[in-house]
């Protein structure tokens, strides 16, 4: 009896955690996304965090803003289902609660990247979206915020066979070791960012 008390207060635990969370509209959510290039990020950065994407709020209902196949919509239990074991981590700015004005200027500038291409090559311009690129630049431009130290691919860690061949696939012998980009764990990372929900 004990034994199926234990293990009903483990699952229930697991299933309140969104229960208990609120969603704030920009939010940035973060998991260990399940698509075949995620080992190869999550190596390279040290991170078991590969994917990310900001909450918006659209007709009552939470739904993370990402770069999948392209830049879409994708409700907030759908996001969560689809990562490794289901787990995330939710953080929002630290000590500065988002304005009405601040949130309309999010999502002005969420909308111009609406239906962009995923970025496989991971470039700085805007023709193609990475998840991170995305955030970073729908904060940085709505409002003027850095959230995530920007690097180089060169910064990272390029020894592991994944990544490796990820490069070769991406890049064949002509890598942009000097190209600007964003990773999830810098965006995770950020001083600027608390932690408000997460299911381990």
């Amino acid at each position: 009896m004990m034994r199926f008390i234990f293990i009903f207060s483990l699952l229930f635990a697991s299933y309140t955690a969104i229960a208990n969370y609120q969603p704030h509209d920009g939010d940035i959510i973060f998991q260990s996304s399940q698509s075949n290039q995620s080992k190869a990020i999550e190596q390279a950065t040290n991170s078991p965090y590969s994917h990310v994407g900001i909450i918006f709020i659209k007709n009552g209902k939470p739904y993370v803003f990402e770069a999948a196949s392209k830049v879409i919509y994708t409700p907030l239990d759908k996001w969560i289902n689809r990562g490794k074991n289901k787990t995330y981590v939710i953080k929002r700015l630290k000590n500065h609660p988002l304005s009405q004005q601040e949130i309309t200027s999010l999502k002005q500038v969420a909308h111009k990247f609406e239906n962009k291409p995923y970025d496989i090559w991971f470039g700085w311009d805007d023709k193609y979206i990475y998840c991170s690129e995305l955030v970073w630049k729908i904060y940085n431009r709505a409002l003027k915020l850095k959230i995530g130290q920007l690097q180089t691919i060169k910064d990272f860690n390029l020894s592991s066979p994944a990544v490796k061949q990820k490069l070769k696939e991406r890049y064949g012998n002509n890598i942009p070791y000097q190209e600007t980009v964003i990773s999830p764990v810098a965006i995770f990372n950020s001083p600027l960012l608390s932690t408000v929900d997460k299911r381990d």
